[in-house]
């Protein structure tokens, strides 16, 4: 059995030896810069972990792990550039660096390179994974868009914001996780049940996120506050709106856009009302209560749970980083 280790080391190998053509180079040479970036490699990790749980085998799974990471980097191509986002891991952003028109092709090239690696699977089960796979990338699109629709709305709930990460952030690790179930022979039941563990984990980790962003260490390397000057909808935010009179509501909706206030002044007071109304607690607690009812949903499949430790070990990790 491989160490968690030694899979991602795997990953990192196929990665890197999935070959692009040379030209043309301003086509192909952003997905070989967008795939070196780095990141965690959770998906195909959550892939392969989920296939590891029925099989002791994972090479047979490899073209769909990368599949998942491929794709994965190709809604980033694209979020940052209905982001305007210039930097992506540290360095500057394919559409940063090449500009809008590459980042879109390039984009596109990727969402077919998925498929073409996703292709590799073994044909018997070709028609089930292709057809998880749409459904997951179909869900994603969905869950950009609401994204994008609370950028213009003055209060979000939080029923609506929970619905937005679970489209734009837990289903893709949910689709690489059921997809990793079935190339390991899972039952239709145990992938329900790894779906729905994966959908909860996905939530748990998305909001560890919007808590770092505001609470995160500084010196791990998290810089702070990036959300709240961008004025975006966050758990933190939406909970504090939810909570907060009409007259604390006007602060949070203004303070991005106050010019006489520095940064520094702006993260300070948004993270005061933050304070005042119990914000963080009340997050730390909906990621404890997702991450439980994740791990719980393992203990419900029909193995030895021996199997599943691993697994246990990855999502604990996810949950309990400091950037």
């Amino acid at each position: 059995m491989q160490t968690n280790e030694q899979l991602l080391s795997a990953i990192e190998n196929y990665l890197a030896q999935t070959e692009f053509p040379a030209e043309p180079e301003l086509l192909y040479a952003p997905i070989g810069y967008s795939l070196a970036g780095g990141g965690k490699r959770l998906r195909p990790m959550l892939l392969l972990l989920a296939n590891g749980i029925f099989t002791d085998k994972y090479q047979h799974a490899l073209p769909a792990a990368a599949a998942i990471e491929v794709f994965h980097n190709f809604t980033l191509l694209h979020d940052d550039i209905m982001d305007n986002a210039a930097v992506r891991r540290g360095k500057p952003s394919v559409y940063a660096k090449w500009g809008q028109s590459v980042a879109i092709l390039s984009g596109d090239a990727m969402m077919i390179c998925a498929y073409r690696l996703l292709g590799e699977v073994p044909p018997a089960q070709l028609p089930q994974i292709l057809s998880t796979f749409n459904i997951m990338a179909l869900e994603v699109c969905e869950g950009q868009q609401y994204d994008m629709d609370f950028e213009k709305k003055q209060k979000v709930s939080v029923a609506e914001y929970m619905n937005m990460i679970e489209l734009k952030t837990s289903v893709l690790l949910a689709g690489g996780t059921v997809i990793g179930a079935m190339l390991g022979g899972a039952s239709d039941e145990d992938c329900r049940k790894l779906r729905r563990f994966a959908i909860e984990l996905g939530l748990a980790f998305q909001l560890q996120d919007d808590l770092l962003d505001s609470y995160g260490d500084e010196r791990l390397g998290k810089a702070i506050g990036g959300d709240i000057l961008e004025g975006k909808q966050t758990y933190l935010m939406v909970t504090a709106m939810s909570r907060a009179d009409e007259a604390t509501r006007e602060i949070l909706r203004a303070t991005h856009k106050d010019a006489y206030l520095t940064d520094v002044e702006k993260i300070a007071t948004v993270k005061t009302v933050y304070d005042q109304l119990d914000v963080r607690r009340l997050t730390e607690q909906q990621i404890s209560l997702r991450f439980e009812r994740a791990i719980s949903i393992l203990d419900t499949l029909s193995v030895d749970q021996t199997r599943t430790q691993r697994m246990r070990e990855y999502a604990a990790s996810l949950v309990d980083r400091k950037n």
